[in-house]
């Protein structure tokens, strides 16, 4: 790495702005024993400001932020916080005593978290996750995929697995695996080992049905399992895993300790277990101290990491408050090693002229939610607004934001990038916008899509409702001009919002 590089004047520009706003909060608001604040710390404040961008500088944070991953960018943001702070703290203590050592710690603070806040944003923009659509309807066979025969077990050896089953699990389990899956035939594989190292030396396609006993939320590498496991299937071969989930978890939290003093702890449990691990600082010491252990999966999560690396789920059922699912193997894994789920995400879209453009929304579901696309169609019915009808992959505050179309805010910047206009159709998915009619498709492609559709101003209940709606508004749109006709449509749908209580859903 070059000691000397060309610095990006758009980030050294935010720095400034960020380090004069902490310097006027904390002189302006703060409490001080001095009358005039701003000259007393007006030429320190400048020294703070000069060392700040040399130790920024020096650091390599003022590399642009493109080629700089969101760790090292957030660890030089803390390690330049921690130099100034010293160093001024030293200045203070030895030379300048006059000057206090509180302010100097309340900047040093609102700097960083302002920074923090800043590279995050940008991070989650770099970031987001795209939320493409995957159709797994067909299967995918390899070469002499086929299990090879094996004998059964002797009776000793079949004893001896169910005694390790109830151990491990209990009788109920047993009792469910037995109904399900031949323990007997030597091509079933029962494991208790988190390490999948341990499957990688297992020969491929000696096993028809492999079980993992213990639970995925004590497992690390969760993802390399899934692929290694994929790789040592045979074609429709079955993967048995247990899991407990995000829901469950809290409900036998909840009830473990008395009312009022349950939601307390359980609060302090999901900032330890849920919020933690995603912040830079604490992720390490988060599995440091947990080594992975009782982590949190909602079920959502497993069922999509399980397609996304290549099963379907046959079977979910609820044993002793662990979800066990078997799923069947289909294909090669999808090329998503490493995804990270931030809070927006990037939707394919249709727009004008039907050229396709990424979407920005916040993100509502929980992480890979995408993946669920098919299975959720195929089992839910569209409900009022042609929305899915009861869809567990979004989050408590997702349906928050949903409702309230907090979620939809990120698409201002579809807006400014003239992708999108105030008022217009909703731009739509390859999946839903094959349900459209041809003339309606066509009659979309003209037009640019809007942050308000004009479902909020007729309200309709139905798909064909919903279809009939957009041809209205498409057929104004031609007929009398967008401007006016998008005009019209803002007051209606700011009516119903205001009083009709229109949602999003």
């Amino acid at each position: 790495m070059k000691s000397f590089y060309k610095p990006s004047a758009i980030y050294i520009f935010i720095d400034l702005l960020l380090l004069i706003f902490s310097f006027y909060v904390v002189l302006d608001y703060f409490p001080l024993s001095t009358n005039t604040p701003f000259e007393k710390y007006s030429w320190p404040s400048l020294f703070y400001i000069l060392v700040w961008i040399i130790s920024s500088y020096l650091l390599g944070r003022y590399r642009p932020l493109k080629i700089q991953m969101y760790f090292i960018a957030s660890l030089r943001l803390l390690d330049v916080s921690l130099i100034v702070l010293v160093l001024f703290k030293l200045l203070i203590y030895f030379f300048y005593q006059n000057y206090s050592g509180y302010v100097l710690l309340s900047i040093s603070l609102g700097v960083f978290f302002l920074n923090y806040l800043v590279l995050s944003l940008y991070y989650a923009y770099k970031y987001a996750v795209a939320y493409n659509e995957y159709n797994f309807q067909t299967t995918e066979n390899r070469i002499n995929a086929i299990v090879k025969p094996a004998d059964k077990l002797d009776e000793d050896s079949y004893s001896q697995l169910c005694k390790t089953i109830m151990t491990h699990s209990s009788d109920s389990v047993l009792t469910f695996l037995k109904k399900n899956v031949d323990l007997q035939s030597g091509n079933t594989l029962v494991y208790v080992s988190t390490d999948y190292v341990n499957l990688q030396m297992n020969p491929n396609y000696q096993y028809s049905t492999i079980i993992q006993l213990e639970r995925l939320n004590n497992r690390r590498g969760i993802n390399k399992t899934l692929a290694t496991i994929n790789e040592k299937l045979p074609d429709n071969g079955t993967f048995v895993c247990c899991f407990e989930s995000k829901s469950t978890y809290k409900s036998r939290l909840l009830k473990k300790y008395a009312k009022g003093l349950n939601y307390i702890i359980y609060i302090f449990d999901y900032l330890f277990r849920r919020v933690l691990p995603k912040i830079f600082i604490t992720k390490k010491i988060f599995y440091f101290i947990t080594n992975g252990k009782n982590r949190i999966f909602s079920k959502t999560e497993v069922m999509g990491r399980l397609y996304c690396y290549g099963y379907k789920v046959v079977l979910e059922k609820k044993v002793n408050n662990l979800t066990y699912i078997f799923a069947q193997r289909v294909r090669q894994p999808e090329p998503a090693q490493k995804r990270i789920y931030g809070p927006l995400i990037r939707l394919r879209r249709f727009g004008q002229n039907g050229k396709r453009f990424e979407v920005y929304k916040m993100r509502t579901m929980h992480p890979y939610s995408e993946y669920l696309q098919s299975y959720i169609y195929e089992r839910n019915s569209l409900k009022d607004g042609g929305k899915f009808n009861k869809d567990f992959r979004v989050t408590t505050a997702g349906a928050f934001m949903r409702k309230y179309w907090m979620d939809e805010l990120p698409m201002i910047l579809n807006l400014l990038k003239g992708e999108m206009k105030i008022v217009g159709v909703r731009p739509l998915s390859a999946q839903y916008y094959s349900l459209y009619t041809k003339e309606l498709q066509e009659k979309r492609n003209k037009f640019k899509p809007g942050l308000l559709p004009p479902f909020y101003a007729d309200m309709p209940v139905t798909m064909d409702d919903i279809q009939a709606s957009e041809m209205n508004y498409l057929d104004a749109c031609e007929k009398k001009g967008v401007f006016l006709t998008d005009i019209r449509y803002f007051f209606l749908i700011v009516k119903n919002i205001l009083f009709k209580k229109a949602r999003s859903a």
